[in-house]
């Protein structure tokens, strides 16, 4: 089986899982089998997905993305950055009913920011958002991120994993310039909830 086959391959069964989970196929897969290789790609999924996962599970997809967010901001790769911040405003709009203070369009203007000054945004968008409570796990995201802190106890260690996997993603992802595309998180295939988020967005513009 040629290379070219097999990265074919990797690609379409890395995609079709985004596809079940997320409701499309996320434009970051390509890259990473092109970076890294078929074979490699397909085993750090199976390493890496079952564990998110129960992150996902045990954290709540909220604080999940938010510490996705965090860490792809603190490396600079606006894919990853949007595609978690959007799940977060879908999560918000759902269950506070309203828009969350950050737009993750604006990601861009993130992108590049000291970590002190990133917190201090994070911080104002939360307070903002009345998650007041998501503050110290913001702060433990850039500890872990910036290597200043490590992990103690099995929850800390779950964000120490995102920082670890998202270092990888966030690589690729700035290395291959990729355009942002849609939420990753299952609350995408909301197709009631994108419309009422994109109206809210389109009425606060």
């Amino acid at each position: 089986m040629s290379e070219r086959t097999l990265d074919r391959i990797a690609v379409s069964v890395l995609e079709r899982i985004s596809q079940t989970l997320w409701g499309f196929p996320p434009r970051i897969m390509a890259p990473v089998v092109a970076q890294v290789g078929p074979m490699t790609a397909l085993s750090w999924a199976v390493r890496n997905m079952p564990r998110y996962e129960r992150t996902l599970r045990t954290l709540g997809p909220l604080r999940t993305h938010l510490a996705c967010a965090v860490v792809s901001l603190y490396n600079g790769c606006r894919y990853c950055s949007y595609g978690h911040l959007y799940a977060v405003e879908l999560i918000y709009l759902q269950r506070r009913g309203k828009l969350f203070p950050l737009d993750a369009r604006t990601v861009e203007d993130w992108i590049g920011l000291k970590p002190a000054e990133l917190r201090h945004r994070m911080v104002d968008v939360l307070q903002r958002a009345d998650l007041h409570g998501e503050v110290l796990w913001i702060d433990l995201t850039l500890a872990l991120a910036s290597g200043t802190q490590r992990a103690v106890d099995v929850h800390e260690a779950r964000v120490a994993h995102l920082v670890s996997m998202y270092n990888v993603l966030n690589q690729v992802g700035i290395s291959s310039n990729i355009d942002p595309d849609q939420a990753h998180d299952p609350i995408n295939k909301n197709l009631a909830l994108k419309t009422r988020h994109g109206e809210l967005r389109a009425s606060a513009a």
